[in-house]
């Protein structure tokens, strides 16, 4: 039980590290000010993978995509879901991945 918590652990840290870099490489490579929206499905996967509460912060942090209505409905709703399943997972010892 306690090696599945800590690749748990390590996929959590894993996907919010690399949503960080995502956005801040996205809002250094928009330097005109229009962002490229075919990287939508980049920050819509990842934020599906678990990064939705750091793609969330870092857009506010970054000031990017702040007048994208879809993003900001969409990543606080993915955000709770990411949390709701962590700590489901966290509370039956991560015993549902075992197959």
């Amino acid at each position: 039980m306690l090696i599945l918590s800590l690749f748990l652990i390590a996929y959590i840290l894993a996907v919010n590290f690399y949503s960080f870099l995502l956005v801040k490489g996205l809002r250094d490579d928009c330097a005109d000010g229009a962002p490229d929206k075919s990287s939508d499905g980049r920050l819509i996967l990842t934020a599906f993978l678990g990064g939705a509460i750091t793609i969330y912060i870092c857009m506010f942090v970054f000031k990017y995509r702040l007048k994208s209505l879809f993003l900001m409905l969409l990543m606080p709703v993915l955000g709770v879901l990411n949390v709701w399943l962590w700590v489901l997972a966290f509370r039956s010892g991560a015993s549902f991945f075992v197959v």
